[in-house]
């Protein structure tokens, strides 16, 4: 396509231009590197404190869906659909019960799942993938689950074992956003993985929920695997308006350091939405750096560039799937599962980076989930993933960052709505880096060049904060 290259240039020039008296990023993203590794680093070590606090015998107390028929569901939704109809009855966005929510310790929604790898062989096969390690796809549905029944567990307290139907709580949650989830060590299929949690913060509506996963078990030391945060907002069951949850109460120093974190990590998501490429224009010195790397790789149409790289057009990586959405993989409210849905994009997205960089990749980093709206069962979801950057470190010489994009298409126009935003970062291999030419993906469009830089950004943040931790 003659003329892209050239029209890139432009944009880049132009944006550059927007911001030729800006001053670097460069503090500013060191600092929020060295932020994001002390709040990681002080929500490990304050988690195993508020722990210690829970009651044991509520820890494996994990609510989960009243089981429903399909049909019956329909029917009710139906039903309901048709008396609101009828009636003209618009309930308000808080109902009366919401005036009286109980205050729910902190440790009072701590809940934990055990995978038995070490000690099950049965387990370990679930969750075996093709190269003899383990689906980080299930483990992110995992996490997912759990992340939902803490928040459940914190709005029903700790001995609630079932949910009941949500028309008669009142309420549902749902999964708002996951921020970063970096792996802090190995996954050991020797050793049983523990996934726990607890609410570490409340809003008016959400909760900020704080996750982990150790390895335990067969005489070797817990070790951290992952720490991430999910936010989950809570809807009243018939308006699907924002609802109450239960106030928090801060007993101790650590809760009050846990909550002042969770409430940090709220503001600090706010901010990086505000700073998002698709609201601002790039800073002076993304905008250089994009016109060097059109410099130097985007001039010509295809082959071998002057780095000695191959060169792969972005729009050349995308993959895509299309499947229709069953019952059987529905949530408390009757939409597809949030977790479903993050298995599914991990697994493209895996499979998206195998392919481009021809072999197979370990993953680094789960960069951030949004979710923008539920997804329909009897809906058709669109997942396409893109390679969005691409680097070398001494220590991963072939690291690339993907998007995944799931939309929900209407089969009676044709048009599609975005539902979720998955970024992922993998490393090849080590085993299987060669000594070919390592493939760099080069951006077309504008709109492709602001992927890029957001991909850029990501990729950073993650190499520094993984940096730091093995200093």
């Amino acid at each position: 396509m003659p003329g892209i290259p050239q029209r890139i240039s432009r944009l880049v020039r132009a944006a550059h231009s927007l911001h030729q008296s800006a001053a670097l990023r460069g503090p500013a993203v060191s600092a929020s590197v060295a932020e994001e590794n002390k709040d990681i680093a002080s929500m490990d070590r304050l988690l195993k404190v508020v722990r210690d606090r829970s009651n044991p015998v509520y820890h494996n107390v994990v609510p989960v869906r009243t089981p429903i028929l399909w049909s019956e569901a329909l029917l009710k939704q139906t039903l309901l659909e048709s008396t609101l109809s009828d009636s003209g009855f618009t309930p308000p966005a808080f109902s009366d019960f919401e005036d009286s929510l109980t205050p729910r310790n902190m440790h009072d929604s701590y809940s934990e799942l055990v995978l038995p790898f070490g000690s099950s062989s049965e387990i370990l096969e679930q969750y075996t993938n093709a190269s003899g390690g383990i689906r980080t796809g299930k483990l992110m549905e995992n996490l997912d689950s759990l992340a939902g029944s803490i928040a459940y567990k914190h709005m029903l307290g700790p001995s609630v074992r079932a949910l009941g139907r949500i028309q008669d709580r009142g309420f549902y949650i749902v999964t708002a956003s996951v921020d970063r989830l970096d792996v802090l060590s190995p996954l050991n299929p020797a050793c049983d993985l523990r996934i726990s949690g607890q609410v570490i913060y409340t809003g008016t509506s959400s909760m900020e929920v704080a996750v982990k996963m150790e390895s335990i078990g067969n005489g070797i030391p817990e070790e951290t695997v992952m720490i991430g945060r999910f936010s989950m907002v809570c809807r009243n069951a018939t308006t699907h308006r924002a609802s109450k949850v239960n106030p928090l109460i801060i007993s101790t120093t650590e809760e009050r350091d846990l909550y002042s974190l969770g409430e940090h990590m709220k503001k600090r998501r706010q901010s990086n939405v505000l700073r998002s490429l698709s609201r601002v224009p790039p800073s002076s010195s993304e905008a250089a750096g994009l016109h060097s790397f059109y410099l130097q790789h985007g001039q010509e149409e295809d082959g071998i560039d002057v780095e000695n790289k191959e060169r792969v057009w972005m729009g050349d990586t995308t993959v895509e799937k299309c499947m229709l959405m069953f019952p059987q993989e529905r949530n408390v409210h009757q939409k597809v599962f949030g977790g479903y849905l993050m298995r599914l994009a991990y697994e493209l997205g895996f499979t998206n980076a195998s392919m481009f960089t021809r072999g197979h990749v370990l993953f680094l980093s789960l960069d951030g989930i949004s979710f923008a709206r539920p997804i329909p069962i009897g809906g058709i979801l669109r997942l396409r993933s893109s390679i969005l950057y691409t680097a070398s470190t001494p220590e991963h010489p072939v690291i690339v960052h993907a998007g995944v994009k799931a939309n929900v298409v209407d089969v009676k126009t044709g048009s599609e709505q975005t539902t979720n935003d998955f970024r992922f970062t993998w490393c090849q291999d080590p085993k299987e880096v060669t000594t070919s030419p390592p493939r760099q993906v080069v951006p077309k469009t504008y709109k492709e060049a602001m992927l890029w830089l957001e991909g850029k950004r990501a990729l950073e943040l993650g190499s520094e904060i993984r940096g730091l931790r093995t200093k």
